[in-house]
């Protein structure tokens, strides 16, 4: 398989930093630019694990590419262009500091909550009789605070409203962006027989126009299900087949580890690292309808830093 790309280290013309998050190296150029390259690192609970994913960046960036260009016509987003497989060039943006999580069912994290005996998730109420999975009336939007290191934490409107992370006219906005986003990607997963559970969104701002950022859509930031199954398993309470990163959580669990403190990351075999791969493939060509291409194994990082200084070197000309 092709080697992983745990980690890059450029320095291109006019770079003002770079930021090193859980899964991508985000490249300042010059306060205009920000160059994304999804890595193949993946993070779970919180924590990046210690072995990459070959193949995983590719995925995530293509996918993301797709959605962002599928939904522009709903708000402005900050892509301008893939030169690369694994890499994103966009409008540097200034970031709100939440993330718009939006809900369609009871499933992950809110389920978890919702089991130990919690009716309001991120201030919004739930009613008492729900199963795991179970589809809510209407999507609900559970917003997180966003962390730079550590644990992103639940937060209510209300609560990013009063502590001045989000004025009340843009958070409004963010809201009807989220809702609107998740509806379109509804839509497109169903063409293709999938359910579209869950999502993440960010947001951030170039003067006064709100813009949509970083990925949307892909198995680090949703959660999907196979539709043809699902009221099926659900009436019988089984578990869903889904295409996520929750399948990742689920054998990091079953090996005793949720990402506290004193836990050890399970190792992570050969054989591991190919499934996890194969599996991300495997959605990108769900949620796509694509055949995946995997790019060349050879010299990655230096045809990384190529693409990427041919397309600065040809935005300047």
């Amino acid at each position: 398989m092709k080697e992983a790309i745990i980690r890059t280290d450029f320095n291109f013309p006019n770079q003002k930093k770079v930021y090193h998050g859980k899964v991508r190296d985000v490249y300042n150029i010059g306060e205009e630019l920000l160059v994304m390259v999804a890595s193949d690192r993946i993070s779970a609970f919180d924590v990046v694990l210690p072995e990459g994913i070959p193949y995983k960046g590719q995925v995530l960036n293509q996918i993301a590419a797709k959605f962002l260009d599928a939904t522009a016509d709903i708000v402005p987003n900050w892509k301008m262009a893939t030169p690369d497989p694994m890499v994103t060039v966009g409008h540097y943006c200034n970031p709100f500091p939440v993330e718009m999580i939006i809900r369609g069912y009871l499933t992950g994290s809110s389920w978890r909550t919702y089991k130990g005996g919690a009716r309001i998730i991120c201030g919004v109420p739930v009613p008492d009789g729900l199963k795991e999975h179970q589809r809510f009336p209407e999507p609900i939007v559970t917003p997180t605070t966003k962390a730079d290191e550590g644990h992103d934490e639940d937060i209510s409107k209300e609560e990013i409203i009063t502590q001045g992370l989000v004025s009340a006219e843009d958070y409004q906005k963010l809201e009807d962006y989220t809702k609107k986003l998740f509806q379109r990607g509804t839509e497109i997963a169903a063409e293709k027989g999938l359910i579209l559970v869950d999502t993440k969104y960010e947001f951030g701002k170039i003067g006064d126009q709100i813009y949509l950022i970083d990925e949307i859509h892909t198995p680090d930031s949703s959660r999907y299900f196979y539709a043809d199954k699902y009221e099926d398993r659900f009436a019988k309470g089984e578990q869903q087949k889904q295409l996520s990163k929750e399948f990742v959580r689920e054998w990091l669990m079953e090996n005793g580890f949720q990402g506290k403190e004193g836990q050890k990351i399970p190792e992570m075999t050969d054989e591991i690292v190919e499934s996890i791969s194969n599996r991300y493939i495997e959605l990108f060509e769900q949620v796509t309808g694509e055949k995946f291409v995997k790019t060349p194994s050879e010299s990655v990082i230096s045809r990384i830093e190529k693409n990427i200084n041919d397309f600065l070197q040809e935005k300047d000309n």
